[in-house]
């Protein structure tokens, strides 16, 4: 376990904010994460506050109009790197999925390899943004679709899939020109904490650091302050039907 641990960079305690980069947090509280066939403690994380998110929402928000100028397929590159990186992490990634969520390790790789398989799908996306031209009623005129980036896209996912609902929303939102906050369920900590820092490895070699990024938090504390957020204006939740429920309708309130 410790080798997997320390390849997928998760320490004994753990910053649960990337804003960019790791912050350090002074006080926070801490969440265990434990495994549920021995019912061991894995490792800790330092929950974010209010003002973390703050943080996070701020680096978010700051890179976007960076990003969403770069050309679709330059965005599709950095995607590919990152789905290149998965496939180099895949065995130990899944290890630790298993381990933390309690799926048979079969599952565990395969939700790993259903996130390489997203990023495929997203590196060919980059290349077919397409829109309709049309023809116009008025002379000389024509006209056209053209699809624009809508800026920080909120990701909050479940627990039963620690790592792949992730990939299908922050991976094609970015290929779009969308950067991304992720509030992953608080049962399993550490699986987003290495997929955020696996793929911190591209964005740190590209000059890119704060594309994606990751607020671990209860539901009650960040996740309101992420549904109810104005400066975030799509949100994909995966949860349950009473989270749903609650998700739609404050969103709803914002439109």
């Amino acid at each position: 376990m410790d080798v997997i641990l320390k390849d997928l960079g998760i320490e004994k305690v753990n910053s649960g904010v990337y804003a960019g980069k790791w912050l350090s947090q002074s006080g926070a509280k801490e969440l265990i994460s434990v495994n549920p066939a021995n019912g061991q403690e894995i490792a800790r994380v330092l929950m974010g506050s209010e003002s973390d998110y703050e943080k996070v929402i701020t680096q978010a928000s700051d890179i976007f109009n960076d990003w969403k100028r770069m050309p679709a397929p330059a965005r599709g590159e950095i995607i590919r790197q990152i789905g290149n990186e998965l496939r180099q992490h895949k065995k130990i990634l899944g290890q630790l999925v298993s381990m933390e969520m309690g799926k048979i390790l079969a599952e565990g790789e395969g939700e790993v390899q259903e996130m390489i398989d997203v990023a495929d799908f997203a590196v060919g996306l980059s290349r077919q943004l397409y829109g309709l031209t049309m023809h116009s009623e008025r002379e000389k005129h024509r006209m056209y679709e053209q699809w624009h980036p809508l800026g920080v896209v909120g990701v909050i996912s479940a627990f039963n899939f620690p790592v792949a609902v992730w990939s299908w929303n922050a991976l094609i939102a970015a290929v779009c020109g969308d950067t991304i906050v992720w509030k992953p369920s608080s049962k399993v900590p550490l699986s987003a904490i290495a997929v955020q820092n696996i793929v911190n490895r591209v964005l740190d070699r590209n000059n890119l650091n704060g594309v994606m990024n990751l607020i671990i938090g209860r539901g009650k504390t960040i996740g309101e302050r992420l549904i109810s957020d104005r400066r975030i204006p799509l949100i994909s939740a995966t949860g349950s039907c009473d989270m749903g429920r609650r998700v739609g309708s404050v969103v709803a309130e914002r439109l």
